[in-house]
């Protein structure tokens, strides 16, 4: 009766539900996280010295192999500490001209990711590369993760950058947990919900109260006044996530955490965005808390 509309408002509320996600994930593989888009997972175990490939479209491993990691142990913290960041890691470029003792190749990871830097993490330069082909090496990186020149360029060979995604554990891998990921899910969708339908208060309980940081530098008070203004225009908005990706995020604080990537089509009257979503998220008593957002 009253038209589309409230059709489509019932219809986006079945998103928001665990049991929806639950039965859509029973007879899914979600050892490594959910992909829509992402086709092959890097796992990088850094107490076992070994990396393997994963292709999330075909369901099957591709490759493995033994890898040298940062001379110390534990979370890389600041510049030169010589540790290798344990998280979830986008490959940035892939780089041919560089120094021989870098081997054959490297491929840049975005350390300091987002989340890395609203916890004050320092350091740049984490590449996955190969090994020197004439002189002396060290069983140790100074944080990079180094393969052997043959292993490096099949890799190489194995992937495309701009489809992969890297997961760097400092002890075992440690299986995503479908019941997680449901529940991150029907909560992505409620806060689109609380988002598309200008309901401030549930919106703003999705975010980390402490911890938040935006790309743009906004942490949570500056943030929730920018966008309570914004929510009071009451504007009609259309929000659309497709090609969803939700990403087991290791880590040493042994947090539930999670970082999701996604298209956004975000519309309104005046104004209109249509790219990458990137939000870090942990579960907090079986809620999500968006730790770090761009």
């Amino acid at each position: 009766q009253d038209g589309i509309n409230p059709v489509q408002k019932i219809l986006d509320q079945q998103l928001t539900k665990k049991e929806y996600w639950e039965q859509y994930l029973e007879d899914k593989f979600t050892k490594y996280g959910y992909y829509e888009s992402i086709q092959y997972v890097m796992v990088s175990q850094k107490n076992m010295k070994n990396i393997f490939l994963y292709d999330t479209k075909n369901n099957k491993e591709l490759f493995s192999s033994s890898v040298f990691v940062g001379e110390k142990e534990g979370d890389k913290k600041v510049e030169g500490d010589l540790k290798t960041p344990v998280g979830a890691y986008k490959l940035t470029s892939r780089i041919t001209t560089l120094d021989p003792f870098y081997g054959p190749l490297a491929l840049a990871t975005n350390y300091p990711n987002l989340l890395d830097q609203s916890q004050g993490k320092t350091g740049h330069g984490i590449w996955i590369h190969g090994l020197p082909e004439e002189g002396e090496r060290d069983d140790f990186t100074q944080g990079c993760i180094a393969l052997e020149n043959p292993n490096m360029l099949k890799l190489d060979q194995s992937i495309n950058i701009k489809n992969s995604i890297l997961l760097i554990s400092e002890q075992s891998y440690a299986p995503a947990k479908k019941n997680d990921i449901a529940t991150i899910l029907a909560n992505v969708f409620a806060w689109r919900d609380a988002w598309k339908y200008s309901d401030i208060d549930t919106y703003l309980s999705f975010y980390d109260q402490e911890n938040f940081l935006r790309s743009n530098g906004q942490r949570i008070e500056e943030f929730t006044q920018s966008k309570t203004r914004l929510f009071q225009r009451d504007e009609k908005k259309k929000i659309i996530f497709s090609n969803i990706n939700v990403i087991p995020y290791p880590n040493d604080a042994n947090k539930v955490i999670y970082k999701v990537i996604m298209d956004e089509l975000y519309e309104t009257k005046t104004y209109k965005f249509q790219g990458k979503k990137e939000i870090f998220v942990e579960l907090q008593d079986g809620t999500m808390k968006i730790l770090a957002e761009s």
